[in-house]
């Protein structure tokens, strides 16, 4: 992954190779996102998204194209579709965003009569998708989506960090930084992204053989440590 919007620094050392001990890796980074919205930034439980996780599932076969909105209108739908690819797009690894039916999962988020979206967050995500739109006709006298490759990038680079946005684009680096988390959520909740965490769920594993010995040294831990006995301090046994 070479070219998502992830928010991130563009300084921070981000390597595609998983052995670089360099710097993190860009899926790394993605994968951090994506537990923050679980975690509380967006509204829903574990539930919902398990909920929407299961619809999401049921049109898997269902060619993306084909799908109707319920929540965005079809220029908005439109819109995400090219959205969410800058921020995960399709590399060697995985698929992109698209592939993994973000913006289906978004939709129904938006739209399930059960999901704890409140009123203000719908009101925001159209505003968000409005802003975007005005952003590029004042820019390039055309949509987002009609917009080239490159113009779109002028508009997400000055969005995607916000340490180093301008105050004027204050309502897209809102805007952005809530629809990056949806992607990452979405992704990450998608079989797609499952697989690219790798995660393997509840698996009965015949025998255990402890840390595999590089997650240990990834994670600068050692087994030795369990066998030290550190001495009492205060007289006690």
């Amino acid at each position: 992954m070479t070219d998502e919007y992830s928010g991130l620094d563009p300084a921070m050392p981000l390597v595609d190779d998983a052995s670089d001990p360099s710097g993190i890796t860009r899926r790394d980074a993605m994968k951090m996102l994506g537990l923050v919205p679980l975690a509380g930034v967006l509204e829903w439980s574990g539930a919902d998204v398990e909920r929407a996780s299961r619809f999401i599932a049921a049109i898997g076969t269902e060619p993306s194209q084909q799908f109707t909105p319920k929540f965005f209108s079809a220029d908005e739908y439109r819109t995400v579709r090219v959205l969410v690819d800058y921020v995960i797009p399709r590399d060697a690894r995985s698929g992109s965003a698209t592939d993994a039916k973000v913006p289906e999962f978004m939709d129904f988020m938006y739209s399930d009569p059960q999901q704890n979206t409140s009123a203000q967050t719908k009101t925001a995500v159209h505003a968000g998708l409005a802003w975007l739109d005005a952003e590029a006709t004042k820019r390039f006298s055309k949509t987002f989506v009609a917009a080239t490759d490159a113009e779109r990038r002028r508009i997400l680079d000055d969005i995607a960090w916000p340490a180093k946005a301008r105050a004027e684009m204050a309502a897209g680096v809102t805007f952005f930084n809530r629809f990056r988390d949806m992607t990452a959520a979405g992704f990450f909740s998608s079989a797609i992204g499952w697989k690219d965490l790798p995660y393997i769920g509840n698996v009965a594993v015949a025998e255990w053989k402890g840390c595999p010995p590089a997650a240990l040294r990834k994670l600068g831990v050692s087994y030795d440590l369990m066998n030290t006995r550190i001495p009492v301090q205060d007289g006690s046994k």
